[in-house]
């Protein structure tokens, strides 16, 4: 039996670090080519790409189109200022509880900061 691989990203980087997201992309477009599930966790400045508030770069809009489950965190956004309310369409928010849960249900954790 093939077992399919789990993985979460914990990703940190500001929208602003656009190499880090095309890096990251492109690695998780292997990964899903191989049948990875994966669940992708904006952290820290990173929650900033996530808001409606700021705009949303071409390869951001990328990466959401992938077949991920997308989370923000809601204390994050917070910490920025940012209305938890004007999250992407795509994008969850989850707080602390949230992401201990997610990361305990997981076989694999990627923390790309």
């Amino acid at each position: 039996m093939n077992e399919q691989l789990s993985l979460v990203y914990l990703y940190g980087f500001s929208p602003l670090l656009e190499s880090k997201l095309s890096t990251v992309k492109k690695i998780i477009e292997n990964q899903l080519n191989l049948g990875a599930q994966i669940t992708f966790i904006f952290i820290h400045d990173a929650v900033i790409g996530t808001s409606h508030k700021h705009s949303t770069s071409p390869l951001m809009k990328e990466l959401l189109q992938l077949p991920l489950e997308f989370y923000s965190m809601i204390p994050d956004f917070k910490a920025r200022g940012i209305d938890p309310e004007k999250l992407q369409p795509k994008i969850k928010g989850i707080d602390y509880e949230d992401l201990v849960n997610i990361l305990a249900t997981t076989s694999k954790i990627v923390s790309w900061m």
